[in-house]
């Protein structure tokens, strides 16, 4: 197996790949405390610098190409500065913004982080998170409907962060013209719509997301809940494949075939933000090009680990992410 995976990379890069979902902008002031304020009790932050960087479901296309393939990237933004700051991240890393919805309604998703010595001391969002008006959410879906028909994309990544695009009338529409022209579709899922993907081919949430669906309280974890999980999952989703990240145990994969915990490798973990974004991000793209979800649940398991070593929201690199399966497949 891990002589092939230079050719499984060879495959994924042939793929065209949509992701379709919430995208944000991530704004970072770094800065130091030396005084309290005078004017009330709370520190004041000489800010040294700033830094801002593509979030939400642009992540997921920045590791997408990483991996040496151009998503298009189905998304809506607001007709504002912060949108277009986002547009111009998005050029700078070579990726298109043609596919953006400029909204007339809706601000740009922002989420300032304020970080001193290395810690966040405060977070300001700025975001409309209701759902989008019927006027909007129909122009956006003739955008999606007329580039899936018309790109006949291989794979399509459903990205919601409870942002108000991904309505579950939306999500109904757009798994039916995928499943129409047998396109796969991937799935990171968040608690308001976490039914609504009815039919989609890859259910990729975490433990804590589907313990809360289904108000699960214990906190054991083994193969025997997790197949339990599966099957209330296929239940109400007539989905094809569950994959449940599991933190620090690696992550479980299902489908009728086949299932099993795959363990997470020994990290030296220095922060687990984004590490779902590469997931979702490897396995689509794994899957998409070899059917083959044992080793997809394989190199998506260590591809969320390698990232979980960088500090920040960090993208996965391609060519050591290949080298750590030649290695720890091998075994």
């Amino acid at each position: 197996m891990a002589d092939d995976i230079e050719d499984v990379f060879k495959k994924v890069s042939k793929l065209k790949v949509a992701v379709i979902g919430d995208i944000m902008l991530d704004t970072y002031w770094w800065g130091h405390v030396e005084r309290v304020s005078p004017e009330a009790p709370v520190p004041i932050v000489a800010v040294d610098k700033k830094e801002q960087r593509i979030g939400g479901a642009g992540n997921v296309a920045l590791n997408i190409n990483s991996l040496g393939v151009k998503p298009a990237l189905l998304s809506i933004i607001g007709d504002d500065e912060d949108g277009k700051q986002l547009k111009r991240l998005l050029k700078d890393q070579g990726l298109n913004d043609d596919l953006l919805y400029a909204s007339k309604e809706r601000i740009t998703t922002n989420k300032i982080r304020i970080i001193s010595r290395n810690q966040q001391m405060l977070r300001l969002d700025a975001e409309d998170v209701k759902d989008l008006s019927s006027k909007e959410e129909e122009a956006f879906y003739k955008l999606a409907e007329n580039y899936i028909t018309s790109q006949k994309p291989d794979v399509v990544i459903l990205e919601d962060y409870n942002k108000g695009l991904l309505t579950e009338t939306l999500v109904e529409k757009i798994v039916a013209l995928c499943n129409k022209h047998n396109i796969v579709t991937a799935v990171d899922p968040k608690r308001k719509n976490f039914f609504a993907y009815k039919g989609v081919t890859l259910f990729k949430p975490n433990l804590k997301e589907v313990k809360e669906s289904f108000h699960i309280l214990t906190d054991e974890v083994n193969e025997n809940l997790l197949n339990s999980i599966h099957q209330q999952l296929a239940d109400k989703l007539t989905h094809h494949i569950s994959l449940i990240t599991l933190s620090e145990k690696g992550v479980f994969f299902k489908n009728e075939k086949q299932g099993r915990i795959v363990p997470a490798h020994i990290r030296n973990v220095a922060d687990v933000s984004g590490a779902g974004d590469t997931v979702i991000a490897v396995a689509a793209l794994l899957y998409a090009a070899t059917k083959d979800v044992d080793l997809m649940a394989q190199v998506a398991n260590i591809a969320g680990g390698l990232v979980c070593e960088e500090v920040g929201t960090a993208i996965i690199n391609k060519q050591r992410l290949i080298e750590e399966c030649k290695l720890l497949l091998s075994h």
